[in-house]
């Protein structure tokens, strides 16, 4: 048989990097870290994704002068330094009616919103000056989670799981999931990464259609899978350079694995009452978020690389507590959970927790007449 040039780079080009990635997997120890600060090294991250745009000046970052400055318009020692076309929104300004507490010895203010993730302020470090160009939701958020507004790069999920190769044979090294809003594919697909590095979407009950056909024994399933593996590897070697059908292929194999490891990972019948309860399981309102929580705690435990959590609804137009109350007794006490948990099994020093939403809230009031909200601001 004769390969041309191109064919023959293509396959010496996957060949060299199935070598790669199988000697992460099996040298555990060598496998790299996301470096922080103080020597700290991270082999997870836990990304909690706010969708709709909470409020920092009602959250995390307090603005004082705004309780002095309430009713009125930005002033203009302020004002000429912003474009006149953004001025409307800053006009009307609205006191947070929120009250704001330092915590911790560090000193850092929190908002009564968040009263239990505000007793873990000293593990926690509180970013005050990001900002990107859209007030959009989609390109916001695809510019939070990809980096451009058109969402046409790799997700920061696949960016850490292509950088970091994974951990865990037998769980996806990205799993998204979600509580409260559908989410857009944008923010965990692969981009121009290889398919095999996009998030896999699970509903926190489990991967669906894990379990074994009826009558089927594991060893006709390997058998069946085994002939269709080979089958791909086939076709592939006819289109080489096809990373959706490499991930295809990889995805079978997975499948299999995962019909042992998967079910063990979701059990959370094996977790303490104690353990539930501290993250407000079996609580009305903290259910859903407390339980995609400790699913996270478990997943980055048995060695998955980055997983997404997503809680939406934060979008205050109208009625700013009324919305955000509730939103942040839905994920105050998971969030802290986290935390805890996390620290005391030693965790923590290993796993980047990370909050926030696609874009923030203006300063001023929208709706005054009516219920107060606030408008989007990036």
């Amino acid at each position: 048989m004769f390969l041309s040039r191109r064919d023959m780079l293509a396959r010496a080009g996957c060949g060299f990097g199935l070598l790669a990635l199988t000697d992460l997997l099996e040298a555990d120890e060598t496998l790299p870290t996301l470096r922080l600060r103080d020597g700290a090294k991270a082999r997870s991250v836990i990304f909690l994704f706010m969708g709709g745009g909470p409020s920092q000046v009602d959250t995390f970052d307090p603005k004082p002068l705004l309780q002095h400055l309430d009713g009125r318009d930005v002033p203009e020692s302020i004002a000429r330094d912003i474009p006149r076309i953004a001025r409307s929104p800053l006009n009307n300004l609205f006191a947070s009616p929120y009250r704001f507490t330092r915590r911790g010895q560090s000193g850092i203010a929190v908002s009564e919103l968040f009263p239990r993730v505000g007793a873990c302020i000293d593990d926690i470090c509180v970013l005050r000056s990001c900002r990107h160009d859209s007030p959009i939701h989609a390109p916001a958020e695809y510019l939070a989670m990809t980096g451009t507004q058109i969402g046409d790069r790799p997700s920061l999920g696949a960016w850490i799981h292509y950088g970091l190769g994974s951990e865990n044979q037998n769980l996806p090294g990205f799993i998204v999931m979600k509580a409260g809003e559908t989410g857009r594919p944008v923010a965990w697909q692969s981009g121009f990464l290889p398919a095999r590095h996009q998030g896999t979407f699970v509903e926190p009950t489990g991967i669906p259609n894990l379990a074994l056909p009826a009558g089927t024994r594991p060893e006709e399933r390997e058998a069946q899978l085994d002939l269709i593996g080979e089958l791909n590897r086939q076709h592939m070697e006819r289109h080489a350079g096809n990373s959706e059908l490499e991930a295809r292929i990889r995805s079978y194999e997975l499948a299999f694995r995962m019909q042992m490891a998967a079910p063990e990972a979701f059990d959370l019948a094996r977790e303490t009452q104690a353990t539930k309860d501290l993250y407000g399981i079996g609580a009305a309102e903290t259910n859903e978020f407390g339980t995609l929580c400790l699913l996270a705690r478990r997943f980055v435990e048995r060695g998955v690389r980055f997983v997404q959590l997503r809680s939406g609804g934060w979008d205050a137009h109208g009625d700013l507590i009324a919305n955000h109350s509730p939103q942040a007794r839905k994920t105050d006490q998971p969030i802290a959970a986290l935390l805890i948990d996390l620290k005391r099994r030693g965790l923590l020093e290993q796993t980047l927790v990370v909050w926030g939403g696609e874009f923030g809230r203006t300063p001023a009031a929208e709706n005054r007449a009516a219920s107060p909200g606030r408008n989007h601001s990036p």
